[in-house]
Order: structure tokens, then C-alpha cells, then sequence
């Protein structure tokens, strides 16, 4: 048996690495997964993707836990990290930024260029996302049985909030942070993907107001990349 670098990590003894000379993957494709599969999608680094499935708990798993405590995709092992040793991140924005970083891609490498494109990235993690989500879970899961719907009308006023602070700044370039498609682009639009989709909730927060969002949205799912990135880790055959 061959050993390298990687069997150090605990994670690789439940899901061993086929290719330990690529970037390791261990996602699903939720919005925050699919960020990570689309920039690996955009940039070209060779990867390898493992399914932590949520059916089975995967992510309580010791393992899992050994590479990310608080227990949440998607999360990296690069083995070809800084200094050229083996590195292991978890946090979506954070491997966003890491792989622009490490590829010199999808954000500036001017100073202002750079912290324009991640007060936005920053605009997703802390907005975007936890609004998005606790919206979803309201709308279309267990928190529409509740018959007090402060809640729930709760995230869509916010929810509806941020869609309108993403189509104005959409209204006023073609991507979210100015004229080229960056990580904040790959953060931001998954999860509007996700809004008006799996979660339903279109309707009820008057989807078709944004006209200039919609609109960055389909460019957005035009690309390649992306149409590859939003289908991986592949759902397995039944």
C-alpha cells in the first residue's frame, strides 16, 4: 500500500484519497457546497470530490469532525498547500478566497479591487445565507406549520430587503463587483438559484421585481462551469 502525505488527515480513512496528488473535496451540492465545486469547476485545479452524505450522518462522524468541528460542508484538504505541505480548510468564503489566492483567479489582485470583491463575499456569509436559509426553513419545511407567521414574514421582509440591495448593485454593473465575474459572484448567486428553487419561495418574496438580478442570475447559469460545479458531488444511482 502506498502511503502520502494525506494519511495524516483522520478524514482519509472513511474516505481515502484515489488521487492524493489533488485538492480533496468533501461536499454535497447545497448553495454552500457548489461554491466550492464551481470555483474548482472555473479555476481547472485537479480535484477529487467526496459525498458526505447527510442521510447517513456523515458529517457527525468522527472523521468528518477532524477536518471540520463544527461539523458543516463543504471543507478542502490541499495537499499542495502554502509552503508546499499538506492544508486543510473548511468554510465556504474562506476556500473561496484560499483558491483565488492560490490560482490568481475571479478576484482583483489590485488592493481596492480585492476588498471591493470581499465586502461582498462578506455581504453573502452574513446576509445572504442565514436569511436565505432560516427563510427556506419557514417557507418550505417545518416552520410553515406554525400558525404564528411573524416568523416567517419576519425573513421574507429581510429577505426581500437583500434581493433589492443585490439587483441595484446588478443594475449597475454586469457582476456583483464591478465588470469581471468573481468569487462574490460564485457565493451570492447559488443561493438565489437556491431562493427561488428548492426553496419556493419566488412568490412570496416577489422574485420577478428584480429584474437586474434575474438576469445575473441566468448569465451566471449560462457558464460551463457552473452547469458542472451545481452537479457535484453527483448524486449517486438508485
Amino acid at each position: 500500500m502506498t502511503t502520502s502525505a494525506l494519511d495524516a488527515f483522520p478524514i482519509t480513512r472513511k474516505w481515502p484519497a484515489r488521487h492524493p496528488e489533488r485538492l480533496q473535496l468533501y461536499s454535497l451540492p447545497t448553495p454552500n457546497g457548489v461554491k466550492v465545486s464551481i470555483m474548482l469547476e472555473e479555476t481547472g485545479l485537479p480535484y477529487e470530490v467526496h459525498r458526505v452524505a447527510f442521510d447517513t450522518q456523515d458529517q457527525m462522524s468522527p472523521e468528518f469532525l477532524s477536518l471540520n468541528p463544527n461539523n458543516k460542508i463543504p471543507a478542502i484538504i490541499d495537499p499542495d498547500g502554502p509552503d508546499g505541505k499538506p492544508f486543510a480548510l473548511f468554510e465556504s468564503g474562506a476556500i473561496l478566497v484560499y483558491l483565488a489566492s492560490k490560482t490568481g483567479q475571479l478576484m482583483p489582485q489590485d488592493a481596492a479591487g480585492k476588498f471591493h470583491t470581499l465586502q461582498w463575499l462578506m455581504f453573502q456569509m452574513g446576509g445572504v445565507g442565514p436569511m436565505f436559509g432560516q427563510l427556506g426553513f419557514f417557507n418550505k419545511f417545518a416552520g410553515k406549520d406554525y400558525e404564528d407567521k411573524r416568523p416567517r414574514d419576519r425573513y421574507v421582509a429581510e429577505t426581500r430587503r437583500l434581493l433589492g440591495v443585490l439587483d441595484g448593485q446588478y443594475g449597475r454593473s454586469p457582476w456583483i463587483a464591478g465588470e469581471d465575474y468573481s468569487i462574490a459572484d460564485i457565493a451570492i448567486l447559488p443561493w438565489v438559484r437556491n431562493l427561488i428553487g428548492f426553496y419556493e419561495s419566488g412568490e412570496i418574496v416577489g422574485f420577478s421585481d428584480f429584474k437586474h438580478l434575474a438576469k445575473a442570475l441566468d448569465l451566471f447559469l449560462a457558464r460551463k462551469a457552473v452547469q458542472r460545479g451545481l452537479q457535484i458531488p453527483p448524486t449517486p444511482a438508485a
